[in-house]
C-alpha cells in the first residue's frame, strides 16, 4: 500500500491509525510527545531520586540495610519484570489506555509513599509505583511510534533519549533540593502535579491505537516472563550482597533461566505469542540486541562507579558530586533536542553511528579512569565524550531495535528495550561492583567488607591513603572493564548491523 492510500475502518479497528495518519505523522505529534516526556521523566526521576533520602529513611523510619535495599529494588524488579507484559497489553487494548492507567498507578503509589510511617508500607508503595512504571516506559516509546512518519522517528527518539538522561542527572539534585526544605516523604508527593497534568494532557491529546488484529491475551507467557525476569534481576542484584556462589543467588538465578526457557518454548509454540521469537532472526533485531546488552552493561556499572569516584576520590558531597555529572546529561540534551544527533545518524548511517557513540562512550570512561591525577578536569573530559557518544548512539540504538518489529507490535518492541536496559545495568552494577571490591581486596588484604569499615579500622592517616588509594585502583579497573565492554559492544552492533544492511540491499535488488 503506498503512503498516499487510505483505508476505512471497520467497526473493530476504530482506534488504530489509518495508513495516512500513520506516513504524514499526527498534526499535535510534538506537542504530545513533550506530554509522554513529561510522564517519562517522573518515573526515571523515581528512580534515583530516593538515594539521597537513604539518611532521613534510616533516621526517621527506623530502616534497615535489608529495608533500605528493598525499598529501591521493589520499584526496579517489579518494573523490570512486567515491561514485556505491559508492552504486550498496550499493544493488545490500547497504548492510550495504558499510559493512563500507568499514570493513575503510579499517581496512587506515589501517595501511598509518601504518607507512609513503616518500611513494610513503603517498600510496598514502591513495588507499586513500578507497576505504573513499567506501563508508562513501555507505553511512552511505544506511541512515539506511532505519531511519526519514518523520516521523524530518530529526532523523536532522540528526545525521548535525551530525557532518560535528564532524569539521571536531575533525580539526586531534585531529590536533595525537596529534602533540604520538607520532610521525606515530599520525594513521592512531588510527582502527585505531574500525574495529574499527565493524565488531563493524556486524555485529550495522545490518539488510541493498539493492534487491529487484536489478538488473544497471553496469560500464561505474561506470568513466566515476568516471574522470569523479577527473578533473573533479583539474582543479579544480590549477587555481589551475599556471593555469587551463594545458594540464595545460585538458586534464584537457575530458576529464573529454567522459566524463562519454558517462556520462550511457549511462546514458540502458540499462534498469537507476547514475544514472537521470529524477531531473533532479523540480523537489525539482534544487531540492536547484542549491542544494547553490552552498551547498558559497561555504562551502568560505569556510571553507578563515577558516583564513588567523586565522592571518594575527589572528595566531592553528594549534591556536589550531583552538579559535577550535570554535563553529561547537558551534552545529550543539546545534542538530541537540537536534533543533530539525529542529522548526523542521518549522514553517517545506523551502524557508522552505533560504532563511533560507542567508542566515544569508551574513551570517556577510559578518561574518567586514567585522568584522576588532573582532578575533575579529566572528569569533565570523560563526561563530555560519553554524553556526546549516548546522544549518538542510544537513539540509533533505539530505532534499530523498534524498527525491526512491525509497528503493531510496537508495545513489545519498547518492553524489549527497556527490558535490555534493565538487565544490563543491574548486570553492570553486579559485575563491575565485584571487579572493584576484588581489586580493593587484593590490594589490602586486611580491608573490611567495604571502604567505610576499612578507613574506620585504620589506625593512621597514612593508612587510610593507602586504603583511599588502592579503592582508586579499583574503580579505575572497574571503569575500564566496562569501557572494553562498550567498546565491543559498539563493534558487534555495528557489524551485524552492517550485515543486515547488506542483506536488505541483496534481496532489494534481486526483487
Amino acid at each position: 500500500m503506498s503512503p498516499t492510500q487510505t483505508t476505512t475502518p471497520t467497526p473493530t479497528q476504530t482506534t488504530t491509525p489509518t495508513p495516512t495518519q500513520t506516513y504524514q505523522g499526527h498534526p499535535q505529534r510534538w506537542l504530545i510527545l513533550g506530554v509522554i516526556c513529561l510522564a517519562q521523566l517522573t518515573v526515571l526521576l523515581d528512580n534515583t531520586v530516593l538515594n539521597v533520602a537513604i539518611p532521613s529513611l534510616t533516621r526517621e523510619l527506623g530502616a534497615g540495610t535489608a529495608d533500605i535495599q528493598w525499598m529501591i529494588n521493589a520499584y526496579s524488579l517489579v518494573q523490570s519484570g512486567l515491561l514485556l507484559t505491559a508492552g504486550s497489553a498496550a499493544d493488545r487494548y490500547g497504548r492510550k489506555k495504558m499510559l493512563v492507567a500507568g499514570l493513575v498507578l503510579f499517581g496512587i503509589g506515589s501517595v501511598a509513599a509518601g504518607l507512609a510511617d513503616s518500611t513494610g508500607q513503603l517498600i510496598a508503595a514502591r513495588a507499586g509505583m513500578g507497576v505504573g512504571g513499567a506501563l508508562l516506559l513501555t507505553t511512552t516509546l511505544a506511541v512515539a511510534m506511532q505519531i511519526f512518519t519514518p523520516d521523524e522517528q530518530p529526532k523523536a527518539i532522540g528526545v525521548w533519549s535525551a530525557v532518560n538522561a535528564l532524569g539521571f542527572a536531575t533525580g539526586p539534585l531534585l531529590g536533595g533540593f525537596m529534602l533540604d526544605h520538607f520532610w521525606w516523604g515530599a520525594i513521592f508527593l512531588v510527582n502527585l502535579p505531574v500525574v495529574a497534568l499527565g493524565i488531563v494532557a493524556v486524555v485529550a491529546l495522545v490518539p488510541e491505537s493498539k493492534n487491529p488484529r487484536g489478538d488473544r491475551p497471553d496469560l500464561l507467557g505474561a506470568l513466566l516472563s515476568t516471574i522470569g525476569m523479577s527473578a533473573l534481576v533479583y539474582a543479579i542484584i544480590s549477587g555481589p550482597e551475599h556471593g555469587w556462589a551463594s545458594g540464595r543467588v545460585m538458586a534464584t538465578a537457575v530458576g529464573a533461566v529454567a522459566v524463562l526457557a519454558l517462556f520462550a518454548h511457549w511462546e514458540s509454540r502458540i499462534p498469537y505469542p507476547m514475544l514472537d521469537l521470529h524477531f531473533f532472526r532479523d540480523r537489525r533485531f539482534t544487531g540492536a540486541v547484542a549491542g544494547a546488552v553490552l552498551i547498558t552493561f559497561g555504562m551502568g556499572g560505569a556510571l553507578f562507579l563515577l558516583t564513588q569516584h567523586l565522592q571518594v576520590v575527589l572528595g566531592y558531597g553528594p549534591l556536589e558530586a550531583g552538579l559535577r555529572t550535570a554535563p553529561l546529561a547537558l551534552a545529550v540534551v543539546a545534542l538530541n533536542f537540537s536534533g543533530l544527533s539525529a542529522k548526523w545518524t542521518a549522514k553517517l548511517g545506523t551502524p557508522v553511528s552505533i560504532a563511533l557513540g560507542m567508542v566515544l562512550m569508551s574513551g570517556g570512561l577510559v578518561s574518567i579512569a586514567t585522568l584522576t591525577a588532573h582532578g575533575y578536569v579529566g572528569t569533565l573530559l570523560g563526561l563530555l565524550l560519553i554524553g556526546v557518544g549516548c546522544a549518538i548512539a542510544n537513539p540509533a540504538m533505539a530505532h534499530a531495535i523498534m524498527s525491526a518489529i512491525p509497528r503493531e507490535k510496537a508495545g513489545v518492541g519498547a518492553g524489549i528495550n527497556g527490558t535490555l536496559a534493565e538487565f544490563g545495568n543491574g548486570l553492570g552494577v553486579a559485575v563491575l561492583g565485584a571487579v572493584l571490591n576484588s581489586r580493593f581486596a587484593a590490594l589490602i588484604p586486611v580491608a573490611a567488607s567495604s571502604l567505610p569499615a576499612a578507613l574506620a579500622s585504620a589506625g593512621s592517616a597514612d593508612e587510610r591513603g593507602r586504603i583511599t588509594d588502592a579503592f582508586s585502583s579499583g574503580l579505575e579497573t572497574s571503569q575500564l572493564v566496562g569501557a572494553v565492554a562498550v567498546l565491543l559492544g559498539g563493534l558487534l552492533a555495528a557489524a551485524l548491523l552492517r550485515r543486515a544492511e547488506r542483506g536488505d540491499s541483496v534481496v532489494a535488488v534481486s526483487v
